[in-house]
């Protein structure tokens, strides 16, 4: 009998909350808000970025159709954390805090980036 193998869940370098700026792709140098991680895809949906139309059928409640637009997802690898305290994009390390917990730090000024998630 086979056994199967469980990989290791992802650590991505954005969150949830984070500020991001995208490097990449059609929406490169736009700013948004990570609203989700999408972590079987490695992707996740920003705010305002990689916005698609999606053609709606008609129905008994709009029998005209509707056109509706809705933000895509953008694959983590174009994306880049805005660094809160300077404003600017960083790439991201972990280390540990005073209390002993490992935290995202910033590369550029080395400033620990705060968890904003909900």
């Amino acid at each position: 009998m086979e056994k199967k193998i469980t990989l290791p869940k992802h650590k991505f370098h954005i969150k949830t909350g984070d500020t991001v700026l995208v490097i990449g792709g059609n929406s490169k140098g736009l700013r948004g808000v990570v609203k989700e991680v999408i972590v079987e895809k490695d992707r996740a949906r920003v705010e305002g970025v990689a916005i698609i139309t999606k053609h709606m059928k008609p129905t008994a409640s709009s029998p005209q159709g509707s056109l509706e637009k809705t933000e895509g997802s953008v694959h983590i690898s174009n994306l880049k954390v805005i660094d809160p305290a300077t404003g600017e994009p960083t790439r991201t390390g972990r280390k540990l805090n005073e209390k002993g917990k490992l935290q995202r730090f910033s590369k550029k000024t080395g400033n620990f980036i705060p968890d904003v998630r909900k």
